[in-house]
């Protein structure tokens, strides 16, 4: 299944919120996808045997960096379980303390409208708060690595 599903190309994005005393909290994902225009959806799934499962419950404030070609290596780093992920990593807190990478070609911020176990993930629907859209190449996944599209 996972190799069928690698043929399909993704874009790929850091999800971040904030965890323990604030401390800011990060994920690589490439589920993220539109969900609904009126109103503005989001959806993306998490593991169910993830430790941050639990900061995605109804009503929690969580930000998307979708990210520019050229970051692989950032992604790789924010898909391992490293402790302090954003050590080193250039990137700015909103208000609500959400962290975004300053490599992003687009940020989006969310509150958490529903999180429904499926199957062996939690599905995560995203109501939208904002948006930025900035100019670029998206990083691309495919068949397990990272890929740049041609024009």
């Amino acid at each position: 299944m996972r190799r069928v599903c690698g043929r399909y190309a993704t874009g790929v994005a850091v999800i971040g919120t904030c965890g323990d005393q604030g401390r800011p909290v990060g994920l690589t994902v490439n589920s993220f996808a539109s969900l609904s225009l009126a109103p503005p959806l989001i959806l993306w799934s998490l593991a169910l045997h993830s430790p941050n499962a639990g900061l995605f419950a109804p009503g929690a404030h969580f930000g998307v960096s979708i990210l520019r070609a050229g970051y692989g290596e950032l992604a790789r780093r924010f898909a391992t379980p490293a402790a302090d992920k954003f050590a080193g990593v250039a990137h700015r807190r909103c208000e609500r303390g959400v962290p975004y990478m300053d490599a992003a070609l687009a940020t989006l911020a969310f509150s958490v409208e529903r999180a429904d176990p499926v199957g062996d993930h939690l599905l995560i629907v995203g109501a939208v708060e904002g948006f930025e859209a900035g100019e670029g190449e998206p990083l691309v996944f495919f068949g397990g690595d990272f890929v740049r599209i041609a024009a």
